[in-house]
């Protein structure tokens, strides 16, 4: 009986170089499947934010229009998609909207901790006032505890949505948060008076940097 011929050395490269590059497309499809199950994980609520503005907050209310507060890290790079979602919605509902962006600082941290880009995009935005947070008072006080968790107040002082405003970690586009608070604005109601926050916790002392990525669509968001 005659054998098979063997394979000859191209034949057999060529079906290693196969395997190769199969193997490399499952690791990779895993990688950005792990990256996006991570950037779609909502952060850790830590309770609810209070029904009425509270009494002892520092933090100004306008008698006029609606309050927004938009609580941020200010070493969070995800925070950059959520500033860019707040100039958007402050673009459209300047009239009928005040917002504060606050920046959570820990207790001794060094002069210029939390200046940096963040702070000045923040302070670039029309309508906003930037305040400091120290030791997180006011965000224990709203019960915010993810960096871009947004709090919409009416003009009385009722609490009308929070949570957050970009679809995923690092992603600017469409939202569950923006159309919520731009149903609030326009009509009064919404179908719901939260959103998933995405984002690193507010005290967490060095942020996990993640790419920036411009995303227009809700793809992975929860509501």
């Amino acid at each position: 009986m005659e054998r098979a011929p063997a394979p000859d050395g191209s034949i057999l490269a060529s079906r290693l170089a196969w395997v190769a590059a199969a193997a490399w497309l499952v690791a990779v499809s895993a990688g950005f499947a792990l990256l996006w199950q991570y950037k779609t994980a909502p952060g850790q609520r830590i309770g609810a934010a209070p029904t009425r503005w509270p009494a002892g907050t520092a933090m100004a209310r306008s008698s006029e229009r609606a309050t927004l507060l938009l609580f941020a890290h200010p070493r969070c790079a995800c925070t950059r998609a959520s500033l860019a979602e707040l100039a958007r919605i402050m673009a459209r509902f300047h009239d009928r909207l005040e917002a504060r962006v606050v920046f959570w600082l820990p207790r001794g941290a060094p002069e210029g901790w939390d200046s940096g880009d963040l702070w000045t995009s923040a302070a670039r935005i029309p309508g906003v006032l930037v305040v400091r947070d120290v030791e997180g008072r006011e965000a224990s006080r709203f019960a915010a505890g993810t960096s871009g968790e947004a709090i919409l107040y009416d003009r009385e002082g009722r609490l009308l949505f929070a949570g957050g405003i970009t679809p995923a970690r690092a992603h600017e586009g469409n939202s569950f948060g923006q159309e919520r608070i731009a149903a609030l604005l326009t009509t009064g109601a919404a179908d719901r008076a939260d959103a998933p926050v995405f984002g690193c916790a507010l005290d967490e002392g060095t942020p996990v940097r993640v790419s920036r990525t411009v995303d227009t669509t809700t793809q992975g968001e929860t509501r």
